[in-house]
């Protein structure tokens, strides 16, 4: 998650006013840049907000908080956790707050309504926000109006309807390469970084490789990231096998102890077609508790029945 914390917060940075009128809906001139702020408080779990940016609206001193959302939040959720934000940014800076949350994941903020609610009589409760899930905003609109800090957002908003994934991908990689920035390796390994949410590493590489002619540190990230959950993989799967391994000798073991040597080993063969961890625990109970080859040969036909 911190690497799209640093990809998001980079580009509202960088680009604040893009976000800022994106999400008011407002024209360039009816709105001020003034600051961005970086909050002090923290929430009961010690997290601060993702961006926060001072600007005049209307000539009124307003705040503009983001939150950015790779996947659904339950602990709080996402409406509680805002709330929480939203009465401390007003308690704290006493102007108004304009709060946002942007889903960057296809199947994020589904169940967000975009409100906090306690309906006690006498006690309620109503805080407001607005929220973006990006497969749900137009990105030929957004490649169209070349607004530089959402642009690397776009391969996950909704494509035109007679435009395929990769078709799109390409298209907005051909649009980031028009795009005037200060680094534009890094604007593009950003990029790379938010599309691999969506896209496969390597579609990703080919297409930058192929539409433009940046060197760039996403290849290193994507590669070193891809290796990584290669090697992970494998340690889980090695571990896996040990553990297994592991359990048949144990089975073996307590069945030759408890039975006799000949009668364990009429159990091998089915023992070693189980890849079921779980199952070769209960039967290594079993083996401990069983008083005769009949015992145990009941456990694996219960423990199969179990599957």
């Amino acid at each position: 998650m911190a690497i799209f914390d640093t990809v998001t917060k980079t580009q509202v940075q960088t680009h604040p006013m893009d976000f800022v009128n994106y999400c008011l809906g407002s024209e360039r001139n009816d709105v001020v840049f003034i600051e961005h702020i970086t909050p002090e408080q923290p929430t009961i779990e010690m997290h601060q907000v993702d961006s926060l940016i001072k600007v005049r609206l209307n000539g009124q001193e307003v705040l503009v908080h983001f939150e950015f959302q790779t996947n659904d939040s339950y602990d709080p959720e996402m409406d509680l956790r805002m709330a929480g934000y939203i009465i401390r940014l007003i308690e704290t800076y006493r102007i108004p707050v304009y709060s946002n949350v942007i889903y960057l994941r296809p199947n994020a903020g589904k169940r967000d309504h975009g409100y906090y609610e306690q309906n006690v009589k006498g006690h309620r409760i109503f805080v407001e926000y607005q929220v973006f899930r990006l497969v749900e905003m137009d990105g030929q609109q957004i490649l169209d109006a070349k607004h530089a800090g959402l642009i690397p957002f776009a391969p996950l908003m909704k494509r035109p309807a007679d435009v395929d994934a990769e078709q799109w991908l390409r298209r907005c990689i051909q649009v980031a390469d028009t795009i005037e920035v200060p680094d534009k390796p890094a604007y593009f390994a950003g990029m790379a970084v938010l599309g691999n949410l969506v896209y496969e590493y390597q579609t990703i590489l080919d297409i930058i490789s192929e539409e433009t002619m940046h060197e760039s540190p996403l290849v290193q990230y994507l590669t070193e990231k891809a290796t990584a959950e290669a090697l992970q993989q494998g340690i889980q799967q090695g571990i896996q096998q040990g553990v297994r391994k592991r359990a048949l000798e144990d089975i073996m073991e307590v069945l030759e102890l408890r039975l006799h040597t000949e009668a364990a080993n009429s159990f091998k063969p089915t023992l070693d077609a189980i890849d079921d961890l779980q199952r070769l625990k209960h039967l290594l109970r079993a083996a401990i508790l069983a008083n005769t080859p009949e015992d145990f040969q009941q456990a694996l036909q219960s423990t199969e029945t179990e599957q």
